[in-house]
């Protein structure tokens, strides 16, 4: 087998200024330092303890080191891309608001799958990238899926199902009286994140992927609402599990998401918050 492709990494002996950043920078401490006489290397035997984060080549300021997973897929960016100031992203991430109004024109699924495409690049415990996704783009399975809801909703009534107890009987009585309470009148459309359901830490990574989403959607003006409701019903009534496609076995529904173009524009206000609570230590 071509040794180069056995290789973790690949390193420019003629770039290499043996500085040992590689090193003390891989979490999995795997790299070997180099010296004099040898290269930045990753024995044989430490190959699959490498999680693929990237962070050796990020880091080498000569760029000599390249981390050899699909290494013809290496993008780069331009000078200064994705600098923003500190006020900026302050405003940005302080505009933000959960859209409940969304106009009858659907969003491009290419632009669904643009949103999804940085979304990728979101952390997750070892750089296990677990999640998986459904989107539900027609509105009549959207309509469909509020109505499951429902149905769970009223296997709830004669039960203590605490937070929902005192909100249920509301939310039927309007879904009967025609009133999408659950998925605010399809479209939108439905994003669902799905994970390993034996996992101990991909829930974590499902809602750090779809916090993700959440913050990349308005900059391509679509609007977004967590869906609670449907988040909570799908963990336990199986209609609406194979509904939304999820396995049925060895995957479950970290969170779902709305998602839509808004049908009103705010001013840009943030909105008012709590002060901040900080215990320094």
């Amino acid at each position: 087998m071509d040794r180069e492709k056995m290789a973790t990494i690949l390193v420019d002996e003629d770039l290499c200024t043996r500085c040992g950043i590689c090193s003390a920078v891989c979490p999995m401490n795997i790299i070997d330092p180099a010296d004099e006489n040898t290269l930045p290397v990753v024995r044989g035997e430490n190959a699959d303890r490498c999680i693929a984060c990237g962070h050796c080549e990020v880091t080498c300021p000569p760029h000599a080191l390249l981390l050899n997973v699909r290494p013809d897929e290496k993008e780069e960016c331009p000078a200064n891309a994705g600098s923003v100031s500190a006020e900026d992203i302050g405003y940005y991430l302080k505009k933000r608001r959960s859209v409940r109004h969304f106009t009858r024109d659907p969003v491009a699924k290419n632009e669904i799958l643009e949103v999804l495409d940085i979304v990728r690049y979101a952390p997750s415990g070892s750089n296990g990238q677990p999640v998986q996704w459904t989107v539900v783009h027609d509105p009549e399975d959207v309509r469909t899926v509020a109505g499951l809801t429902i149905e769970w909703m009223k296997t709830l009534l004669s039960t203590d199902h605490p937070p929902l107890s005192g909100y249920v009987p509301g939310l039927i009585e309007a879904w009967e009286n025609g009133h999408d309470v659950i998925c605010r009148d399809a479209p939108p459309h439905l994003l669902v994140a799905h994970i390993p359901e034996a996992s101990p830490i991909a829930a974590v990574d499902g809602i750090i992927a779809l916090t993700h989403f959440d913050i990349a959607a308005k900059a391509y003006g679509i609007g977004t609402c967590w869906a609670g409701f449907v988040s909570m019903a799908v963990l336990s009534y199986e209609p609406l599990r194979r509904e939304l496609g999820i396995p049925p076995v060895g995957r479950t529904c970290a969170f779902v998401m709305m998602l839509g173009h808004p049908k009103y524009k705010t001013s840009g206000l943030p909105p008012r918050r709590n002060p901040v609570e900080v215990t320094w230590r």
